[in-house]
């Protein structure tokens, strides 16, 4: 089994602005901009709130209600209407998507996507930023991997609203993730779902060391490569881990999207995940 840590919703580049964590510690992705994309971010709901009237406000207007959205992962049911037999669902493509085939991501395997946050308030009906709320990278979402579909497969009805579904026009090694209806992390008992968001923010969901910029991960210290023969990708290096006491700190890598973890060579991640659940159930 492997975990991949996935990053993904706005960042410096894409939306350039962190994605909010609500008032009511709610948390709300950002799906990147995307004009091919075949929903507008004013047709995506994030609970009680408008996807639109949220990147309208944080962005200040750059990005409007009418912009497109990339809405991936799709991982609400809520988000949008949806055709009967819906499941969430990941794409991936290009120099991603090749990644995760040469570190052999498949079925059973679980991606945990993060990204950028900061907290949000409301005033005089308008969403800002909370001065000097601390930058944070945050898992939001996971999805277990029941099946790899390419586009080559004939895709089934309910995912043509996703943005990958004719995306072999668009992107090279186009391929869709869909998950398993239940989350099994070996012979650890779940109650989740095999994908989803996490709906309140809570500590262990933060990757961000306290009072570090955002790339500065806290994790625990079995994460540390030293002695082992494979490493979170993208993270070899081992200049970028600092071992102390019961935890490690990892410069992480400004470049990737995803980043991949062997459960065979650190086991420890196995709990380490099964107590993320737990927390957040």
């Amino acid at each position: 089994m492997k975990i991949i840590l996935s990053r993904k919703g706005f960042d410096s580049a894409a939306g350039g602005v962190p994605s909010p964590i609500l008032p009511t510690g709610e948390l709300y992705s950002l799906p990147i901009p995307d004009e091919l994309s075949p929903k507008q971010y004013q047709e995506i709901n994030a609970g009680q709130h408008s996807l639109g009237a949220l990147v309208n406000d944080l962005s200040r207007g750059r990005i409007t209600p009418t912009h497109r959205a990339h809405l991936d992962p799709d991982l609400r049911y809520e988000s949008i209407e949806r055709r009967r037999g819906w499941r969430p669902l990941f794409g991936q493509a290009s120099a991603a998507e090749s990644h995760l085939r040469n570190t052999g991501v498949s079925d059973g395997d679980v991606f945990l996507f993060f990204g950028w946050f900061r907290e949000v308030r409301q005033t005089a009906g308008r969403y800002c930023y909370v001065k000097g709320a601390p930058d944070q990278h945050i898992i939001f979402g996971w999805l277990q991997v029941e099946r790899r579909m390419d586009s080559s497969c004939n895709l089934p009805s309910w995912a043509a609203d996703h943005p990958h579904f004719d995306g072999d026009k668009k992107y090279p090694l186009n391929t869709i993730y869909t998950s398993t209806e239940k989350l099994t992390l070996r012979n650890i008992e779940t109650h989740s779902a095999g994908a989803g968001a996490f709906n309140q923010y809570h500590e262990s969901l933060c990757l961000t060391a306290a009072g570090q910029l955002r790339s500065r991960w806290r994790l625990p210290a079995w994460f540390h490569p030293g002695g082992k023969n494979s490493t979170l990708s993208y993270h070899g290096n081992l200049r970028r881990w600092l071992l102390q006491d019961d935890h490690v700190l990892l410069q992480s890598a400004g470049r990737g999207q995803e980043f991949v973890l062997d459960c065979d060579e650190y086991p420890e991640a196995i709990g380490w995940l099964g107590e993320i659940f737990e927390c957040c159930e």
